[in-house]
């Protein structure tokens, strides 16, 4: 007997309607299932499009629903500073509320895996990452939760980050994370990535860094992408690296984009663009031509990086808009980046799904075919091409062949002919 049927699902655009069958949380059958094979769940699709589960490949859940609270944030610096002060009075209930909170939203919304960067500090110390932790087992019905121990302050320049950065580890972070550029110089921008690499050979985890988040690389803490790409190679790290936001990568001529494109390329370097908080925080000081500040997503993927894109924040100093919703972001990275075509949506759809599966190290179960942990998505279209556009309802998310979330939206127009006075007319 099956777990779970999905009967006449639209799995891709050109091709016709198929039936998913589910055992034991895994796919067993994409094709036909006979009408008569028991199953213990039906659902029938009728046609709507069926996609793999989205992944939230960058998110920082400690820090989330901080909105209102304490003053607002003008740039990148500023953010860090104010939540750097509301963390002062972080406890792990008020973190697990806020976290727990954002994580069902995202739920709702179609993700079935979180990658969650929580802080790790002298300031906030674990509390942020022993939350997630603990959400990793508790909420593992409803969605997949790596954890990434955070050095938000900088190490160097937070002394006593690197000892908690090595506890994190032992108490069981997925993934080590950087934040390249918030040290004092270069050198020691330099030296952060070599200690970051450096645990992640040590613990055998993958490494995760915010790297090159302003406008431009004039300030040499931001020109650091190529860098991690050698760096990376150094340690023997490729396919293991991942760099978030790589916004000043956008303000360097052609030719040298190019090049670390290529770079990047070449080490195994991956990237996940954050649209919301970075076009939110950038071009602060631009009294005209204001700079979009987003990672240049087309060439990246074109010059073979693998490119994701994520929420990061949710209603903080970083970002005070947000939903947790992969397909509002991915709007949102379309028409920033000029991605409009039937093709490009295409292309977004897979920066959510199978590129953001590459990021995360999901990709070898990942997918809508027989051996894929059944993480589904029904979404309430018809068309592969309107996903973008419609960014329709999340009509039923399946994790692990089980349907953790329903969505039906619905709405009704009113169209009774009435008679209006006479004489009454628009003006």
């Amino acid at each position: 007997m099956y777990d779970l049927v999905l009967r006449r699902a639209l799995i891709t655009e050109d091709g016709a309607p198929a039936d998913i069958a589910v055992i034991d949380g895994m796919i067993d059958v994409v094709g036909d299932v006979p009408p008569q094979a028991p199953a213990r769940e039906t659902i029938d699709c009728d046609g709507l499009v069926v996609v793999p589960g989205f992944i939230e490949s960058h998110l920082h859940l400690d820090k989330a629903l901080l909105s209102g609270i304490g003053r607002p944030a003008q740039t990148l610096a500023d953010a860090i500073e104010v939540t750097g002060e509301l963390k002062r009075d972080f406890t792990h209930d008020s973190v697990r509320a806020r976290a727990l909170q954002v994580l069902r939203w995202a739920v709702g919304n179609g993700t079935t895996l979180i990658r969650a960067h929580p802080d790790v500090d002298p300031v906030v110390g674990l509390v942020g990452l022993d939350v997630m932790l603990e959400l990793r087992e508790s909420q593992k019905h409803l969605v997949d939760l790596q954890v990434v121990a955070f050095p938000q302050e900088g190490i160097e320049r937070a002394p006593g980050t690197y000892a908690l950065l090595r506890e994190a580890l032992r108490r069981g972070a997925d993934v080590v994370g950087g934040c390249t550029y918030n040290e004092a110089d270069v050198a020691a921008c330099r030296r952060h990535i070599d200690t970051v690499l450096g645990l992640a050979v040590e613990f055998g985890v993958p490494a995760d860094l915010h790297a090159d988040f302003a406008d431009d690389t004039a300030d040499g803490r931001f020109a650091l992408a190529g860098a991690l790409a050698e760096a990376t190679r150094e340690h023997g790290l490729g396919g293991r690296v991942t760099l978030g936001h790589v916004t000043s990568l956008a303000g360097r001529p052609p030719a040298e984009r190019a090049e670390v494109v290529a770079l990047l390329a070449e080490a195994g370097v991956a990237v996940v663009a954050l649209p919301a908080t970075d076009l939110y925080l950038g071009g602060r000081g631009d009294d005209r031509a204001v700079r979009r500040g987003v990672a240049p997503v087309r060439e990246l993927i074109d010059g073979g990086v693998v490119t994701a894109y994520s929420s990061n924040n949710v209603r903080n100093a970083f970002t005070p808009f947000g939903n947790a919703d992969m397909l509002d972001i991915g709007h949102l990275l379309a028409q920033t980046c000029h991605m409009g075509g039937p093709a490009d949506t295409g292309r977004i759809l897979r920066m959510a799904t199978t590129e953001a599966a590459r990021v995360t190290g999901v990709h070898d179960g990942y997918g809508i075919h027989p051996g894929a942990r059944a993480d589904l998505v029904v979404l309430g279209t018809r068309r592969h091409a309107d996903v973008l556009a419609d960014r329709p309802e999340r009509r039923w998310v399946v994790k692990r062949g089980r349907v953790v979330a329903r969505s039906v939206r619905t709405t009704e127009i009113i169209d009774t002919p009435v008679e209006t006075a006479e004489g009454i007319r628009a003006a």
